[in-house]
């Protein structure tokens, strides 16, 4: 028992963490019990999901008392309020809890993720995307609880009071923040994985919309992971502000001085209801079955006939036909009344052996019932899957039309708005992004102070994921699935690199803050690598560097936006500004998830390789033949344009990125009275405004020609400002970023122009050079720091000369004019123009028939409803279902045995 001197009135959290924490673990005591008894009773089915969840339970028990048991001895009080004799049992509690966290998250991640596995065996990117967040899970909840494990050297200081000085002990809030990013990606991963599944399928939409509810309800871990972190955060500001005064708390000091009793006491709470509320949410798909048998209502649509469950990429038949077949089966007694809704179902009927029925089917068959046999007929329908061809449409909730529609080189300027338009928007997050992640570098540096090689470091940590994310993961995406799944994967890398910014600021490590560049940097390469090339082929080939050019002076519009936001009115340089960018990150990062899962489903052209292949043979087959003597061996001029394109973007690139990483040296020269973040909102306005007048010019002059012209404005306008000052040299570096801003999107639409087949690889290529923002920065910056700023625009001018070879190539020899120059898609256009007359002619037909038939219409009780009669015109012939009229029409006949079975052979 505590002395006196500890009696009296404290604050105290203790009897808030206890209460919670114990209410949490008996609910989740509660759910899992209800899964035994729907596995193990009801379905007779359990599974290796099953057992895992029993020790995540088994842990999530041990975790939830251990934090229940440091309540009674100070947890949650002030450290002036925590007798001496109490320090040791809550410190040990205290560790075990630390230790049992991630074990007990593996255990119910794993699993959720097993029973993933048993949804489905046919969708292969599902099951690897299920496999991957396993291994990504243990993985890292292995390391994490050797971290926690060996949290102190030796392991006993852990819970020693005090923590002696010979031992070693790391910043506990520093590993539980640490291990923030990877339960926030697993959990979103958890979540959205089987949403492609369940929404795909054909159900009624009550089915439907309960399927995809039950497995939402993990959004609410990871609300619960955010709320604990923010509880963290309080007690984390300290060490920051530590280290922006070159002190630092250490681990020790932490445990002994600190207040880490009152500050972690309630991020512990939530770290419990974290792991019970994880295990109820797990347990939630696997009670479908117990409610079913005891609460149908809540799950059966009783105005709904019972329907099978497809999947978008399966053949669908309508209940009707599934019931007429079911009357057809032998094997059912059709003097058997139908069950009601809250007798017992009667025993599954398997195709199979004693073989169970999957559990997709228990999830989605209204009365738990296996899926009716069909049998086959000799009608003239059938569904083949021998024959390569494109998915069939999907609708998303029965609203959406996700389905694939004609590709993108042969769309009008008309029908190319829209999806240009969806993809412009991803050019508007990464200007964005690209601009906060530049003022977050300059806080992290003032912050923790880190060199200025460091901040260098940084800078192409971010482009050598440019180079590294096409080369691997982007391409083949890129080339397996599409431009699409390149945008869903790239704003999914982008994310985990945003997220991965907790424990880089946390840690304040440079190491760990280059990892979270890099990893942004590969994700915005992906999304790059399939949205410009997007943009320059969805609609007609003449207009690809005017499409390009607008799109991408959205994102500069984005470039200019963020800096000034962030600069102006969210970060200050101290630590609080800190943690405020790292919130503001955790934001982006959730932003960046949502607008995935939007891309999913908003419905967006593709074009195959073939298919590109087809539309450069339309415009340029002869030049894409074209060769020059190289020696003695002939070389076609496609691979050799490839090769200067390529050279050319590198030193745009790295040129570009020269000029902003060395705008406020420059500035601070030339001008020092004027305002760096004004001055580069002019040189950003200049940059995108000289975008939207390129594409106005591209109009009218051949690209290469405005190509050439910028490129020599920037060279000029960089020599020019080695030798101005004052103002002069501040309108210089704004005229450069003027001259730059349509150099990226002329030379990214000429030289992926005629590839055909191979342009995904061209566009591969091209992605991969701009990692000259990672080269010629530094080379830059060396100059900077031996001479100065002035001089060091010396590099600038020779990247950019580099680069002029290019267009000088392209205006020099016939054979690349012939290849690069726009040309009309006269075949497409004429097509486009015929079917848009068409169109207007059936619209004008189908007006005029809706007067007629307004003017004829029968009665509201004799019409039809439109979803029965478009339904009933889709039926094959003899399986239409039986309608009143046909049964007027119809003789009624009585069925027998034997004529059930001769309809069944027929």
């Amino acid at each position: 028992m505590p002395s006196t001197d500890f009696d009296g009135d404290f604050p105290t959290r203790g009897p808030a963490v206890m209460g919670v924490s114990a209410a949490t673990l008996a609910l989740c005591s509660l759910f899992v019990a209800f899964r035994l008894v729907s596995r193990f009773l009801v379905v007779r089915k359990p599974g290796w999901d099953d057992y895992t969840m029993i020790a995540a339970w088994i842990l999530a028990f041990g975790a939830s008392f251990c934090i229940c048991y440091s309540t009674t001895k100070g947890l949650g009080r002030r450290q002036q309020n925590i007798p001496p004799e109490w320090q040791e049992p809550m410190k040990k509690s205290s560790y075990v809890f630390s230790v049992l966290y991630n074990p007990a998250l593996m255990a119910t991640k794993t699993s959720i993720l097993l029973f993933y596995l048993t949804l489905s065996k046919t969708h292969k990117v599902f099951r690897w995307a299920t496999i991957a967040t396993l291994i990504v899970v243990n993985v890292g909840g292995l390391a994490l609880t050797i971290l926690n494990i060996l949290q102190c050297r030796p392991v006993d200081a852990a819970w020693a009071s005090p923590v002696p000085d010979s031992a070693h002990c790391t910043n506990i809030v520093t590993i539980y923040l640490s291990s923030a990013p990877l339960n926030i990606i697993t959990d979103l991963a958890i979540l959205f994985l089987p949403m492609p599944i369940l929404t795909g399928m054909r159900l009624p939409k009550k089915q439907k919309v309960i399927l995809v509810l039950t497995f939402g309800f993990g959004v609410f871990v990871a609300v619960v992971d955010v709320i604990r972190i923010a509880y963290l955060q309080e007690a984390q500001r300290k060490t920051l502000e530590a280290a922006q005064a070159n002190t630092s708390e250490s681990g020790n000091e932490q445990r002994n001085t600190g207040d880490f009793a009152w500050f972690s006491s309630l991020s512990f709470m939530w770290s419990t209801v974290e792991i019970n509320l994880g295990i109820m949410c797990g347990c939630v798909p696997a009670l479908k079955p117990l409610v079913r048998r005891f609460l149908p209502s809540w799950v059966i649509d009783p105005t709904q006939r019972e329907t099978a469950t497809h999947t978008s990429d399966e053949p669908v038949l309508h209940p009707e036909i599934l019931d007429s077949r079911r009357r057809s089966d032998p094997l059912s007694d059709p003097l058997t009344p139908p069950a009601s809704p809250l007798s017992k179902p009667r025993p599954a009927r398997r195709s199979g052996g004693d073989e169970p029925m999957g559990m997709m089917d228990f999830l989605t068959t209204p009365d738990m019932n296996e899926l009716p046999r069909l049998r086959p007929s000799n009608t003239g329908i059938t569904y083949s899957t021998a024959a390569p061809t494109r998915r069939a449409s999907m609708t998303f909730f029965d609203f959406v039309n996700t389905g694939q529609k004609k590709n993108i080189t042969l769309r009008s300027n008309r029908e190319s708005v829209y999806p240009v338009i969806m993809v412009t928007i991803l050019f508007f997050v990464w200007g964005f992004a690209y601009g906060f992640l530049e003022v977050l570098n300059g806080r992290f540096q003032e912050v923790v102070q880190t060199s200025d090689w460091e901040m260098v470091g940084q800078h192409s940590a971010y482009y050598v994921g440019y180079i590294i994310g096409p080369l691997t993961f982007g391409r083949i995406v890129f080339k397996t699935w599409g431009f699409k799944a390149s945008y869903i994967v790239g704003l999914s890398v982008y994310a985990c690199g945003t997220l991965v910014f907790w424990p880089s600021a946390v840690l304040h490590s440079f190491p760990a803050f280059l990892i979270s560049n890099f990893i942004v940097g590969a994700g915005l390469s992906t999304l790059e690598l399939s949205a410009n090339p997007f943009i320059a082929l969805c609609g007609p080939p003449e207009y690809a560097e005017v499409r390009l050019n607008l799109s991408q002076a959205v994102q500069a519009i984005g470039t200019i936006v963020s800096p000034l936001l962030a600069k102006k009115a969210l970060f200050r340089p101290d630590a609080a500004s800190l943690i405020d960018v790292q919130w503001t990150y955790l934001g982006i990062s959730f932003f960046n998830i949502a607008l995935a899962i939007i891309y999913y489903y908003v419905p967006l052209p593709e074009a195959t390789d073939e298919e590109l292949e087809l539309a450069s043979q339309r415009t340029v087959p002869a030049a894409r033949e074209a060769t020059v003597n190289i020696g003695s061996r002939p070389v076609k001029v496609l691979w050799i344009g490839l090769g200067m394109v390529a050279l050319s973007q590198f030193c745009y690139v790295g040129g570009q990125e020269s000029v902003s990483t060395s705008y406020m040296e420059y500035i601070n020269r030339v001008a020092p009275s004027l305002d760096y973040v004004s001055q580069q909102a002019y040189g950003h306005t200049a940059f995108a405004l000289a975008r939207f007048l390129a594409a106005a010019a591209d109009i009218w002059v051949k690209p290469r020609f405005s190509l050439l012209f910028f490129y020599l404005g920037a060279i000029a306008f960089a020599a020019a400002a080695m030798h101005a000052s004052g103002t002069t040299g501040a309108a210089m570096i704004v005229m450069v970023m003027f001259f730059e801003g349509p150099l990226f999107p002329q030379i990214f639409a000429q030289g992926i122009r005629g590839m055909g087949k191979h342009t995904k690889d061209a566009a591969v290529v091209l992605t991969v050079a701009i990692g000259g923002g990672a080269v010629i920065p530094p080379v830059m910056f060396a100059a900077l720091k031996i001479h100065n700023s002035q001089y060091a625009f010396c590099v600038i001018v020779a990247a950019f000369v580099v680069g002029t070879l290019y267009p000088i190539y392209l205006n020099a020899l016939p054979a690349s004019r012939a290849l690069s120059d726009p040309v009309r898609d006269e075949k497409t256009r004429r097509e486009s123009e015929a079917e848009e007359k068409r169109r207007g002619s059936f619209s004008e037909k189908l007006r005029r028939w809706s007067k007629v038939k307004r003017r004829h219409s029968w009665t509201k009780e004799e019409q039809l409803p439109a979803v029965e009669h478009r339904e009933r015109r889709s039926w094959p012939e003899g399986l239409a279902p039986q309608t009143r009229d046909s049964l007027a029409i119809e003789p009624v006949r009585t069925r027998t045995p034997s004529s059930s079975g001769s309809s069944s052979g027929q």
